[in-house]
């Protein structure tokens, strides 16, 4: 197997612990650089993502995390607050150029929600396995209050928050066992 499935997924491990090592803007620069590639329905693009890095902005996002969640906010050196802008659907004539792709959402609640809510999951993962091939580890986490995170991040835009993830260096002796996944077999058919 190739160095980079093992430091993207087979020897990757969700981080519950970071070391101090501060996180550049300059990785944060080439973390958005890489993970923009990554491809959405109709190029969308509807992540929208603030890097938590400083000590009052870390301290807002404390409070609106759920007990579990609140140290692993106060160790890593950034948390990423992924969220989905529910306007997706202006930047469009923009970023998919080749139909009137707006048209198809303007007035249509249900298809914004969910295309929003599917495609910014979708970048949060490459965001995830980006930071892994910067050499990052990762935390992803949906324990919080997201009408605070809301207030707190995205106040007077039009995003939702999606989930948050913790970034940096992994704290090894924080790691717990690791934990099973299951068999092609119960996870998967051929048709």
């Amino acid at each position: 197997m190739h160095t980079n499935t093992a430091q993207l997924f087979t020897e990757a491990r969700t981080h519950n612990g970071y070391l101090s090592t501060a996180v550049s803007d300059d990785t944060l620069r080439q973390l958005y650089e890489l993970y923009k590639w990554g491809p959405t329905s109709a190029n969308c693009s509807p992540a929208r993502v603030v890097f938590v890095r400083s000590e009052a902005a870390k301290a807002q996002l404390v409070e609106c995390m759920s007990p579990g969640n609140k140290v692993k906010v106060q160790q890593a050196p950034v948390t990423a607050v992924i969220g989905m802008d529910m306007a997706f659907y202006e930047r469009l004539p923009q970023l998919f150029p080749h139909a009137d792709a707006k048209a198809w959402f303007v007035g249509n609640e249900a298809l914004i929600a969910a295309t929003a809510f599917r495609n910014s999951s979708l970048q949060g993962a490459y965001l995830m396995v980006a930071a892994r091939a910067l050499g990052l580890d990762c935390g992803p986490m949906s324990g919080f209050e997201a009408d605070q995170v809301e207030a707190a991040f995205f106040a007077g835009t039009s995003a939702k928050v999606n989930f948050v993830c913790s970034l940096g260096h992994g704290d090894p002796s924080k790691l717990f066992e690791r934990s099973p996944r299951l068999s092609f077999e119960e996870a998967c058919q051929l048709a």
